[in-house]
């Protein structure tokens, strides 16, 4: 059920998720792979850096339309 759920995240990404990802895609932070709308547990994040144990979480939705994205960055 989670994998099929990222899956379907994956496919309609926010404007906000777009952009980050126009940036953390192909290794092109620090040589580091990131995955997008990860399953993790009973989670879904939005992107993840396994090897360095780092979790993106990324809130556009309304604060986008007045140029403002909230990140929200764990480290496990």
């Amino acid at each position: 059920m989670t994998k099929n759920r990222a899956r379907e995240l994956r496919k309609n990404p926010t404007e906000s998720e777009l952009k980050l990802w126009a940036h953390l895609r192909l290794r092109q932070i620090g040589g580091y792979k990131f995955r997008r709308q990860h399953p993790l547990g009973p989670y879904i994040v939005d992107f993840v850096c396994i090897e360095k144990k780092l979790i993106i979480e990324v809130d556009g939705g309304n604060m986008m339309k007045r140029g403002f994205m909230t990140l929200t960055v764990i480290s496990c």
